[in-house]
């Protein structure tokens, strides 16, 4: 090793030759000018904090977080705050999983790997294709994956990737940024009632896409009944058919296979996580001849030299860490832990759990919808179809003054139009939905 710590970091330990050599190939006079910090953000190297002590410091957070306005969020969206079974926490915290960076050492993995295996079993049968990797970093991330995945799969003369104009700006942006430096162009398609147009689609579709992307449930809460429908066009252009959804959606919806699904991407933290507003944990499962494509890892089955069963990761030569060059993703860390926390929430549901769960959303979406159009001056739900957890409804005042209003009373709603706002039901008890309808209504007389 060159150099010292005090003019380096023992991780990147050039000497100063080193250092000056790079700088003038980039035309830089010092490492400072390949930054642009703010002064008023710039690390002057003191941070100017009292110092406390534990009690003080406990004090002092605790009278931080008592300044929070206690509200229910009915927000939904993508963020969804079921209950997670207590087990969970007691099982996931044990030391040999938070210790466990990534399984590369089979022979002291055992335990977090058959997780894993077991959670990519989960997905299979879920979705009714036979490879799914552990796992992602969230479902804006699986989305932009499976763009890549489709550019060098596909052979076509092309490069047009086409999503719903409902896609979360969120997941357009991950997208855009996960095709800038390729060919691949993203294009949106036109939705008609929260769902696919399927005309409108038709008339754009042709031998130049290489994806086709779709939602369900939608990002509007409707089911999406034009699946089957979006997989032939796909498949007749020789595009990939990617659907996004969850693991409590798909536990009740039709398998992504039976209507042509190659990809499935989406959040699977919806078990195993609270709400948390931007961390998650990417789904992906695809077709067994894209598997030396699949980014991520997969756990694989197999024996040890005694013919007992033994875990182990494997294709780890698709990675960037292995053979950077011929890498099919830059992925360089996962959402294991995480992945093994919806394993062990959907173990504790089993089959007929998970369907329970999904069954009661739709019908808590339902039920709520219905009591929110008694209401004068609302109707809902907004699109004439079936939903899954969260729903529109219209309001005729304006849809932030209500919101706002709502918030006051201890509720807080998406704002999804100038008279529109979206409401979830996911993880919130009975009581404080009829709390919220009266909230709703004193809001509105």
């Amino acid at each position: 090793m060159h150099g010292s710590h005090a003019t380096g970091s023992p991780y990147a330990p050039h000497t100063e030759e080193d250092r000056t050599a790079m700088l003038e190939a980039v035309g830089a006079d010092s490492v400072e000018d390949l930054f642009d910090v703010p002064a008023e953000v710039s690390f002057d190297g003191r941070f100017d904090i009292d110092a406390r002590s534990e009690r003080e410091t406990r004090r002092l957070v605790r009278s931080l977080l008592g300044r929070n306005d206690e509200v229910t969020e009915l927000l939904g969206r993508g963020h969804y705050g079921y209950y997670v079974p207590s087990l969970v926490d007691h099982l996931a915290d044990r030391s040999e999983f938070l210790t466990s960076y990534t399984q590369y050492q089979p022979e002291v993995s055992q335990g977090f790997l058959q997780a894993l295996f077991e959670y990519q079993s989960l997905l299979v049968e879920l979705t009714g294709l036979p490879v799914a990797n552990c796992s992602m970093y969230d479902a804006a991330t699986a989305l932009g994956e499976a763009a890549t995945l489709s550019d060098r799969v596909r052979d076509t003369t092309g490069h047009r990737v086409l999503v719903p104009e409902l896609l979360r700006e969120e997941r357009r942006s991950t997208l855009e940024n996960y095709v800038a430096g390729t060919d691949l162009a993203v294009e949106t398609y036109p939705v008609e009632d929260a769902g696919v147009d399927r005309a409108g689609l038709e008339a754009i579709a042709d031998e130049e896409v290489v994806m086709i992307y779709a939602e369900n449930p939608t990002v509007r809460g409707t089911i999406e009944e034009a699946l089957e429908a979006v997989g032939d066009l796909a498949a007749s252009n020789d595009a990939l058919f990617v659907l996004g959804s969850d693991p409590i959606a798909l536990s009740l919806l039709e398998r992504p296979a039976d209507v042509g699904a190659d990809v499935v991407v989406g959040d699977a933290s919806v078990l195993g996580l609270p709400t948390s507003y931007g961390m998650g944990m990417g789904l992906f499962a695809t077709r067994e001849e894209y598997l030396r494509q699949v980014p991520g890892r997969l756990v694989g089955a197999s024996e040890d030299a005694t013919d007992r069963r033994a875990y182990t990761l494997t294709l780890q030569t698709r990675e960037q860490h292995i053979r950077r060059e011929r890498a099919t993703s830059n992925i360089c860390t996962n959402q294991a832990w995480i992945a093994l926390r919806t394993a062990m929430h959907a173990a504790v549901l089993g089959p007929s759990g998970m369907v329970d769960l999904a069954e009661r959303d739709v019908r808590r979406a339902r039920d709520l919808a219905t009591r929110l159009d008694d209401l004068v001056g609302v109707k809902a739900p907004v699109h004439d179809r079936h939903h899954l957890r969260e729903f529109v409804a219209r309001v005729d005042q304006p849809a932030r003054a209500v919101a706002s209003d709502l918030e006051k009373r201890g509720f807080a709603v998406h704002v999804v139009g100038d008279h529109e706002i979206q409401v979830c039901v996911a993880g919130v008890p009975d009581e404080r939905l009829n709390r919220f309808v009266a909230a709703l209504e004193g809001v509105i007389r």
